[in-house]
């Protein structure tokens, strides 16, 4: 598990350009043409998903002899959220399940998927939006699970759950319903008894794999289990859960930068009596990504200001992807507005990062509660 990791970022400001080169390379070439298929939900591109992960994309975070670092895999899935933001999405969903397998402490589950997962060969999710909100007292779990032999029988449905697909596998977390606690496994797409239901259409990003998840007395083995029970291991990851999500609004406030910056030549004369402008961006995008780099160093620290740092940041993010989105709408006026300008795309994707776990009004009432 640990092979990718030695090509990690080394040093605070520069990620390591063997991989975030090839991503940028892969997602101007391969990716560029598919996004506005999967902004419409007629394209999941799970090819280029695997070519990501061949480049390194989903293993460069992967922790190597204790230590791990988060700064290559963010700023890989930022040269894809340049291009398209329901990637990068993607990319951070293909991110934490690499995150997740590679923190636990079943051996044999971290043998068994550590690489498919890391290199792409098999995709999948994170399933953690409804007990994220259950930990901070926002939802109750919507899945149980029963102690039988050799494993759990879990029941229950998740309402949305990323970046899967018949041969995906994704992790998630139920409630022991003898009140023992929780649990953390993966789930795989594939068992007869779990049913993937396509969600009504969104606003933005439709081709992102994202489906309601039934469970109907799923056998979750012993093999399958992340964390038992998931509590430690959930404070254990969740600075990286939230902190990789950087890289979704990194891309998409420096594309709306770009944006801003095409439309300088025909509109800028009118344009300059706007308050907001791509220097003003620029500044700001500098700011978050070194904060981001920095607290990206050191996913393990255990410090309350540090996680406390973590949350202001992702809040501090997910605002300014929309504010970025909003000024470059602005900027580009009329031609911004219609269907086949990329600049309305942004503003609807720069809506999800404000919005997708942990969203900006439960970010405000964990800081508040911190």
């Amino acid at each position: 598990m640990g092979s990718l990791a030695l090509s990690r970022v080394e040093t605070l400001d520069q990620p390591a350009p063997s991989i975030a080169g090839e991503v940028a390379r892969i997602a101007k070439e391969q990716l560029a043409p598919l996004a506005a298929g999967i902004d419409a939900g007629t394209v999941y591109p799970a090819e280029v998903l695997r070519a990501f992960g061949k480049v390194g994309a989903w293993g460069s975070h992967v922790p190597h002899e204790g230590p791990a670092d988060l700064r290559c895999a963010i700023q890989a899935m930022a040269e894809i959220g340049q291009v398209c933001g329901g990637t990068a999405f993607m990319a951070w969903c293909q991110n934490t399940l690499v995150w997740y397998a590679a923190n636990s402490t079943n051996m044999n589950l971290a043998k068994r998927f550590g690489d498919a997962f890391s290199t792409g060969r098999v995709l999948g999710g994170t399933g953690l939006s409804n007990p994220m909100k259950s930990f901070f007292g926002i939802e109750k779990l919507k899945l149980k699970g029963k102690k039988v032999e050799g494993g759990y029988i879990v029941r229950g449905a998740l309402p949305w759950v990323s970046n899967l697909g018949p041969d995906h596998f994704f992790g998630t977390i139920f409630e022991r319903e003898d009140d023992q606690g929780t649990v953390m496994f993966l789930a795989d797409c594939a068992d007869p008894a779990i049913t993937l239901t396509p969600c009504k259409p969104f606003l933005a990003m439709d081709g992102t794999g994202t489906y309601g998840v039934q469970f109907r007395d799923v056998f979750v083995p012993d093999e399958l289990i992340l964390a038992d029970p998931a509590g430690p291991f959930v404070k254990k990851i969740r600075a990286g859960f939230i902190l990789l999500q950087a890289g979704m609004a990194l891309g998409v406030i420096k594309d709306c930068i770009n944006i801003m910056d095409e439309v300088d030549n025909p509109l800028g004369h009118i344009n300059r009596y706007l308050p907001q402008q791509p220097v003003h961006f620029r500044d700001l995008a500098a700011e978050l990504e070194a904060e981001t780099m920095a607290l990206a160093r050191d996913p393990y620290n255990e410090e309350e200001t540090y996680w406390r740092k973590v949350i202001a940041l992702r809040l501090r993010a997910g605002e300014a992807s929309v504010a970025a989105a909003h000024a470059a709408m602005l900027h580009c006026g009329a031609r911004g507005y219609l269907k086949s300008h990329r600049a309305q795309r942004r503003l609807r994707e720069a809506y999800f990062v404000a919005i997708v776990t942990p969203a900006t009004k439960q970010l405000r009432k964990m800081l508040a509660d911190a």
